[in-house]
């Protein structure tokens, strides 16, 4: 034994010398070492990705961390994937799509219809290791070939031999790739020769008898392989006639990215054969070994594109005397590329930093940031400066991780990560800064810092006297004194400065050595903020001051904002709205003014309104409009409410559709066309349009209906050379509204005609001018053949010069640019796809210079037609007048005028015009354009709440115009899109019932955050409405919750607001507040993990009372400990209520004292009830049979105890003693709410003596504007009123927001079974000045009072018959227990003397020991 305890003061000995040196060492290193980098990267990123519908699909991705060198064990990456910004939800039994081991993402079959397409869009891979952070890869999108389909298909046609032509096979552009020709049934080997264009189209050049044959396209995707019609490609000997130069295909303005090749088309046919020849600029092309090539005759082939290569490209062909040209623009893309990539940075709290980043590119990239795979939203502390960099302020421990520079142009995007690692104070920043980890990332230093790595000396002591010498609404002045030991000469100062309930300290340095007073501005009025001044000398960083909390002044004292704004649409033309009074009156409010306004309009309206609710008349129908309300006192007007937004009820269009047309397709069928009602007038949502028609002058009518956005219908089924007639109507979801007119229109006799050229035009007539010719036709008089269009010819002498096409409804043009005094031959051919008929010749000669000033012809009444300018090789006009009107959230619309038209604005040629249009943000200049043929255009997909700046540009064939100048339109708001992120919770120091709440606003907010909800509850599981909310108002990022309850487990969610609405709630974090009023630091470092709901998680500690890991206590059967411990606890308890039931009665005075009490009792009528077991609360002596725990009795020391209503506070440290006359305001002020937890109410109804008639004489009253919870029923009275209802069971107040509180800790709830209600004892408390007061929590709508709970005591199966055998036992009792009801205090019958009730409150006392002990074993 002797040498055992030697061994062991051994032992202990050295354990006390080691601990100190292990302790120093550990120290010694945390104020040297800093945490080194840790690489992490992708070693493969996906890239875009063409997938066929039913085959498989791969992503590659792959994502590393650490040396494999130096790091063999470094941990992995999960993988998961985003798709167009979401993650994707992979479920284990989903087959076809699943992330392979490396990371990668494989789609075994790709789905893809017309209506359902989950598998096309842009993808990202996610990579994150827990103890590291998250990084995000580029983006790739994933294109799905859509079903083949062909716009137009080969005809047949003949060629000379030696000549050109062109088969066209216009297919979807993403499945020309897939496209290729046969000849004869057979696959079609292409050469220099026969070239397939970028449409796939197909040229067949320099022809020779080998190519006689029929041709056909086919198009080869998943499925079966779909072909055209095959066309008849005939070879004609040459005759050696001259024969016209034409371009059979022009070159087209292309885009293309650099590395990759390029065909330019350029078919040119005619005889003599052409000379091609290609110029860039004014260099000449020359070809070159792999690099250009001339293929197909004339087309241009380009390899290996670069940034060179981009220019004007022409084609020029040659004849005898004769040169045509084509020009198109090449554009070469450059994807983005870094110049300077983010570099890893330590750095300290408070500091700012900033990451660098240089991209180029063609486009201009654009930039954005982000943070652990979370966009970086610009804000007070994180911004973006000079487009490309990020700078953030005040940094704090969560900012730490890896941020991500994205750069993004059309041509591709790509990513550079870098990490940023906050150190210790007592750590210094390293320098020299260690060598680069990756080639992605540098290392770095942040400058500045106030870390010193081997302090040479003393540093000073804190400044002193530091005073807030000026405040004002927004800045604050501030002075102080040097320190009383400065240890230095030379001293500079940084103020150290946050908003009260931020955690995010902000610096500011003195501009010069020895300056000793700082102005800090842009603070926010009526606002607190903590300030402390550190001085500097050489030595590094000394003492800090004291901490000086000051006040920003607040502005005028006005009213604040109206809570509760509401508008509800009552008719299509009125809105009623309603809303509370100014929680912050400052003064009596005089009156409210409401300000209305339709959106898209500037013009605000005001009414006042003398009361808090008003109705809006006079509207316009189904018309949005944004309202808002701002009361006014003394002072003036107040703080407005935000904008909210109803839309008027809808009603049935009170317009017809506009610009009816009908057009005969052929003899059975007629394609009705038409434009929606104005907008004005369409008073809703356009559902669907119905068509009506009639044959002749019949009354009977056929009906067809169409969809909302569907704006024709072809009316097949009709009979020959019938005349019918259409009118159109739109409907709404109210009904229909007014028809057109009726519009009349011929079925054709018989189908026309295509199997052979048209005939010759039936007439030419011409009328020479100055420097034109106006040429005017008839069509030829056999109207059976198809007609698409007529060619025009001349020249001088011969009219091959020049060639115009024109489409088959027009009779007459304009050939302009003619010289005067010259004979001018003209030819006029119709054309269809078989070819071109028998021309029409006619001769003029131009007038002389000379002649008098040329008569103004008015051309449209001198021939009934279209006007149609001549092209012109000078540029044309851009259009004018452009103008961007605001839709809706996502959509703007896009008008101008074209100066180039006549004056009606109509456009009869083939002009089309390019709408481009670009975000104002710096961070997204990327361009997007859209063609239309008309003098307006939808832009849909916008973002909410962004401004674009729109451009239009006038494109005729081969001319254009410049850019119109722009027009700016800012899209709606729309509510927030995603929740606040980054949610942690901290306790506050010093006070561990106060807790602070941090989060960062949303990623998406779609418009301008107004103010934040915070809703926190004990049970992760309840209903949204059952947390307690705490609003926020503006954008503050920070809010602080006093009063929690020590030793418990909370749930927070955030939700953003803007002026449309609410956005979703965040994930729900969970914070354990402290056991003790001491601070603990351990509760900071707790984590804020987000909590699924449905997932019962349980608290932190499982200490002694917890039934966390216990199969005994959760039920499952394994155990019967629980079995005998509840029999034994329930006997006792039996065993107590009869002993304690049997002594009180028994012990009853003379009838000379019931008499006696009779009277006090009668004296007292105002209180008297005749109340059964129901009116009673539960006993303070009570077993929750579910968790197990006992509740201890309360000892009064008054001598006449008395029944009251007694909410069950947090913890006993919040009780507090109050005035008993603020117990009806007390109550008034309370909000709490019902929540039903009740079992199965017993089903044995009392005897019928005891349910004598409710007395509700002295219930409190009602507060005005009390909200009833819509459970409330006659059976569940509010805590106002008396509990009288036959068959409820006993009840206790109980905070549905704070656990209840025992010996032991909560557990999670047991199982719920069914059973009689546990009957219970009067519950003894205090009386007086002992009445507690307990804060509630509010929820919902300010001003709204709900009941508080019910909640009955279960028990188990087991103790059911026990407790039957308690409730007769009770009901045997003498009518001793006539007690008040539970609402109102009073006294107890005098039944025995003070010495008495001692006595058996101390035998009572003794009694719940003895259980006590019991329970415990």
């Amino acid at each position: 034994m002797a040498e055992r305890g030697a061994r062991l003061l051994l032992s202990l000995l050295c354990l006390t010398f080691l601990y100190p040196a292990t302790t120093v060492s550990r120290h010694a290193e945390k104020g040297t070492a800093a945490r080194p980098f840790s690489p992490f990267w992708f070693s493969v990123e996906p890239w875009d990705t063409l997938a066929v519908r039913g085959a498989p699909a791969l992503l590659n991705c792959s994502a590393h961390s650490g040396d494999p060198a130096s790091e063999p064990t470094a941990p992995q990456a999960r993988v998961e994937w985003k798709k167009d910004g979401t993650f994707l939800s992979l479920a284990p039994d989903d087959g076809r799509r699943r992330v392979l081991p490396d990371g990668s993402l494989l789609i075994s079959s790709v789905v893809h219809s017309k209506h359902n397409k989950p598998d096309e869009g842009t993808y990202q891979c996610v990579a994150t290791i827990d103890s590291l952070g998250t990084i995000a890869s580029r983006t790739a999108r994933l294109t799905v070939a859509g079903m083949p389909r062909f716009s137009s298909q080969p005809a047949a046609a003949s060629i000379r031999l030696g000549d050109s032509q062109v088969l066209a096979c216009d297919v979807n552009p993403d499945l020309v790739p897939l496209a290729r020709w046969e000849r004869e049934r057979e696959p079609l080997e292409l050469s220099s020769r026969l070239v397939q264009l970028p449409n796939g189209a197909l040229v067949v050049s320099n022809a020779s008898e080998a190519d006689a044959g029929l041709y056909r396209c086919m198009v080869e995707n998943a499925g079966p392989a779909k072909t055209s019609e095959e066309a008849q490609l005939t070879i004609l000997p040459e005759t050696g006639e001259e024969r016209q130069l034409e371009f059979l295909v022009e070159p087209l303005p292309v885009t293309k990215v650099v590395g990759a090749s390029l065909l330019l088309p350029c078919v040119v046919t005619g005889y003599p054969t052409p000379y091609v020849r290609w110029m860039v600029g004014d260099k000449l092309v020359e070809e070159s070994e792999g690099k250009l090539e001339l293929v197909g005759g004339g087309s241009l082939l380009i390899y290996n594109l670069t940034e060179e290569d981009a220019g004007v490209y022409s084609c020029m062909a040659d004849i005898t005397n004769n040169t045509i040209e084509a020009k198109a623009e090449l554009t070469v893309q450059v994807p983005p590329e870094f110049l300077k990539r983010p570099a890893n940075i330590y750095a300290h709290e408070s500091m700012d930093i900033m990451f660098q980043c240089e991209v180029t590119g063609s486009p201009a990239p654009t930039v954005k940031w982000v943070k652990n795979g979370d966009a970086v939203i610009p804000s007070d502390y994180f911004k973006i400066i000079n487009e490309h960099n990020l700078q953030v302020l005040g940094l704090v421990k969560s900012d730490e991780g890896f941020y991500q520079c994205l750069a993004e142009n059309d041509a591709g995007n790509m990513q550079s990560s870098a990490q940023l690692i906050i150190l210790e104070h007592d750590v210094a920043l390293p320098t020299p800064p260690p060598p680069s980890l990756t080639p992605d990332t540098t290392d770095h230093v942040t400058p500045g810092s106030r870390g010193v790595a081997n302090p040479t000396g003393p540093t000073p002591s804190a400044p002193r006297d530091v005073v807030a010498s000026l405040v004002s609404t927004r800045f604050i002045k501030l002075t102080w004194r040097p320190p009383a030991e400065p240890n230095g000469e030379d001293l500079t100062y940084s103020v150290y400065f946050n908003q009260e309930g931020t955690n995010r300290e902000r610096i500011l340095n003195t501009s010069r050595p020895g300056e000793m007073q700082v102005t800090i501005q842009n603070l926010m009025p009526d606002s607190k903020y903590k300030f402390r001044v550190v001085a500097h000398n050489k030595n590094g960083l000394g003492e800090s001051s004291a901490v000086l909390k000051v006040a920003t002044q607040g502005e005028v004292q006005v009213p604040g904002p109206a809570p509760n704004l509401q508008a509800v649409s009552t008719t299509p033309t009125s809105v009623t709205l309603s809303w509370d009074t100014p929680l912050t009156g400052n003064g009596d409010v005089l009156t409210y003014k409401v300000y209305f306004m339709e959106k898209g309009l500037d013009l605000e309206q005001d009414i006042d309104a003398g009361a808090l609710s008003y109705t809006l008349m006079g509207l316009k129908k189904f018309t949005e409009y944004s309202i808002r309300v701002v009361a006014f006192n003394k002072h003036g007007p107040g703080v407005s409410t935000g904008d909210i937004t109803v839309t008027t009820l809808s009603d049935v269009p009170s317009a017809p559709p506009q610009n009816l047309t009908v057009e005969v397709h052929n003899s059975k069928s007629i394609m009705v066309r038409w434009q929606p009602p104005p907008p004005g007038a369409q008073n809703g949502e356009i559902t669907g349009y119905k068509i009506r028609y009639r044959k002749g002058t019949r009354k009977s009518e056929a009906a067809e209906t169409t969809g909302g956005t569907q704006l024709f219908q072809l009316i097949d089924g009709l009979e020959r050379g019938t005349e019918y007639t259409f009118r159109v109507s739109a409907i709404t979801v109210n009904g229909s509204g007014p028809a057109t007119e009726w519009s009349t229109a011929e079925t054709f006799e018989s189908d026309l005609d295509e199997s052979r050229v048209p005939d010759i035009p039936s007439s030419l007539h011409v009328r020479p001018l100055v420097n034109s010719i106006v040429v005017s036709w008839t069509p030829p008089e056999n109207q059976d053949m198809v007609v698409r269009g007529y060619t025009i010819g001349y020249g001088i002498g011969s009219p091959h010069a020049q060639t115009i096409k024109v489409d088959y409804k027009q009779r007459y043009y304009s050939i302009e640019n003619l010289d005067p005094s010259s004979h001018y031959v003209i030819t006029l051919k119709a054309f269809n796809n078989v070819g071109e008929g028998i021309p029409v010749y006619e001769s003029a000669i131009t007038r002389p210079q000379s002649d008098p000033i040329d008569p103004d012809v008015d051309l449209y009444e001198l021939f009934h037609a279209p006007y149609t300018p001549v092209p012109d090789p000078t540029p044309m006009l851009p259009p004018v007048g452009v103008q961007a009107s605001v839709l809706s959230h996502d959509t703007i619309k896009v008008t101008w005028a074209d100066n180039s038209l006549p004056k009606n604005q109509k456009i009869t040629d083939a002009r089309y015009y390019t709408v481009r249009w670009k975000t104002n943000i710096p961070a997204n200049t990327k361009l997007k354009t859209a063609n239309t043929t008309n003098l307006s255009h939808m832009v849909m997909g916008l973002k909410p709440n962004t401004l674009y700046e729109f451009s239009v540009m006038v494109t005729k064939g081969r001319r254009t115009s410049t850019w119109s100048m722009t027009a700016q339109g800012t899209t709606f708001e729309t509510i927030p899109s995603s929740s606040p992120k980054d949610v942690t919770v901290v306790s506050k120091e010093l006070k561990p019932r106060t807790i602070i709440v941090n989060w960062q606003p949303p990623s998406e907010a779609n418009g301008k955050i107004t103010g934040y909800i915070i809703y926190y509850s004990t049970d992760v599981n309840a209903e949204v409405h059952d947390w307690v909310i705490e609003p926020v108002v503006g954008n503050r990022l920070t809010h602080q919750i006093q009063e929690l309850t020590l030793d418990t487990t909370y749930y927070f969610k955030i939700q953003a607001r803007n002026s449309k609405g609410m956005g979703p709630m965040s994930e729900a974090v969970h914070f354990r507040t402290p056991k003790t009023e001491s601070s603990d630091k351990m509760a900071n470092d707790q984590a804020n993990l987000p909590v699924k709901p449905g997932s019962n998680q349980p608290p932190l500690d499982h200490g002694f009372g917890s039934s966390h890991g216990k199969p005994g206590i959760t039920g499952s059967g394994d155990n019967h400990i629980l079995v005998i411990v509840v029999i034994i606890s329930v006997g006792a308890f039996t065993i107590i209520v009869v002993v304690v039931g049997a002594f009180l009665c028994t012990r009853r005075t003379t009838s000379h004292q019931k008499k006696k009490r009779a009277a006090s009792k009668s004296s007292n009528s105002s209180h008297k009830y005749k109340g059964n077991s129901k009116d009673l609360k539960p006993p303070d002596l009570w077993i929750h049979h579910e968790r197990l725990e006992l509740k201890p009795i309360d000892k009064s020391p008054e001598p006449n105890p008395v029944m009251t209503d007694t909410p069950i506070p947090r913890t006993s440290q919040d009780i507090n003693p109050v005035d008993p006359s603020l117990d009806n305001s007390l109550l008034q002020r309370r909000n709490s709410y019902r929540e039903s937890v009740r079992n199965t109410p017993s089903t044995e109804p009392l005897p019928p003596q005891a349910q004598p008639p409710c007395q509700a004489e002295h219930q409190h009253p009602e507060p005005e504007g009390s909200y009833q919870d819509s459970a409330a029923t006659d059976d569940e009275p509010s805590a106002s009123g008396s509990y009288c209802s036959a068959g409820q069971p006993p009840t206790a107040h109980v905070r549905p927001t704070h656990p209840l509180k025992s010996f032991a800790v909560p557990a999670n709830p047991a199982a719920i079974f069914e059973s009689p209600a546990l009957p219970s004892m009067p519950l003894l408390t205090q009386t007086g000045p002992q009445l507690h007061s307990v804060k509630t929590a509010s929820i919902g709508t300010l001003g709204r009072v709900r009941p508080p709970m019910s909640v009955t005591v279960p028990d188990v199966p087991e103790t059911s018959k026990m407790l039957e055998d308690v409730d007769s036992v009770l009901a045997s009792l003498p009518s001793c227990s006539s007690l008040a009801p539970r609402s109102n205090p009073v006294p107890f019958p005098q039944s025995y003397e003070p010495d008495e009730l001692t006595e058996e409150m101390a035998h009572l006392e003794d009694l719940m020991k003895d259980l006590n002990a019991i329970t415990t074993a």
